[in-house]
């Protein structure tokens, strides 16, 4: 396993108690990193808004109502190398704050105005559920890691047959700590990211809805023809 101080791990909590779900994204990201270089967001504590829909993100991202929220959250994304998100099932299908999350995060997609640095990262998602649905609610967080760019993507999800971590059973606990080991085995051995051909060609159909100005703004346009995107060039090149 390669050294487990060069690995920045960011967690995007999707509850703020540290519940089945958050102990396995825990537990995952100290296989691969050194406490201080594990950073924690707990949601909602650490991003309590939902999106209005002014659109004011779209003309100038700054402009956001709850930017220093979301600034503070990009910036640590932007350093990590690996980005764990963790939510439990809630009525099939993720956290009403992690949904809130990437609610707010919207403007990020490929669709409008996509950070050329998430090309590069790494991404898990994790969810629990009593009986069923941890598949549904980590496929709406897939799904926007997915437009963000983000090219490599993870996921585990899992019925501890539990209200918490406590009373999950010690057999279960064993064959969740097996699974993840191996997660961690794997995403170490991954050196940076290959951008595959799903985001090639998602990039790629982006870049013509652009360059026929099917944006939501002129300034999503201009964004793309700055960094050469509705050329050859491309953020992973």
């Amino acid at each position: 396993m390669e050294d487990r101080r060069r690995m920045r791990i960011v967690m995007i909590n999707g509850q703020n108690h540290r519940g089945s779900t958050y102990h396995i994204g825990r537990m995952l990201a100290d296989k691969l990193a050194d406490d201080e270089e594990i950073k924690e967001f707990f949601l909602p504590r650490d991003m309590n808004h939902f999106c209005v829909g002014c659109y004011s993100c779209i003309e100038d991202e700054t402009k956001c109502p709850f930017f220093a929220e979301k600034k503070m959250i990009l910036d640590a994304l932007q350093e990590a190398d690996l980005f764990i998100f963790t939510t439990p099932n809630y009525c099939m299908g993720p956290s009403g704050a992690m949904k809130t999350f990437l609610d707010l995060m919207f403007d990020y997609w490929m669709t409008h105005r996509p950070k050329e640095w998430m090309f590069g990262k790494k991404a898990v998602v994790i969810s629990t559920t009593a009986g069923m649905g941890a598949g549904k609610a980590i496929a709406m967080v897939k799904e926007s890691l997915k437009f963000w760019g983000v090219p490599y993507i993870r996921t585990y999800g899992t019925a501890v047959m539990a209200m918490n971590w406590e009373t999950v059973k010690d057999e279960k606990k064993a064959k969740i700590e097996k699974k993840v080991s191996r997660m961690a085995a794997g995403i170490a051995r991954t050196g940076k990211p290959r951008v595959g051909i799903q985001t090639r060609f998602l990039f790629k159909m982006m870049a013509g809805m652009h360059k026929s100005g099917w944006d939501s703004s002129p300034v999503e346009k201009a964004y793309w023809e700055e960094h050469g995107w509705l050329g050859k060039k491309r953020p992973w090149m």
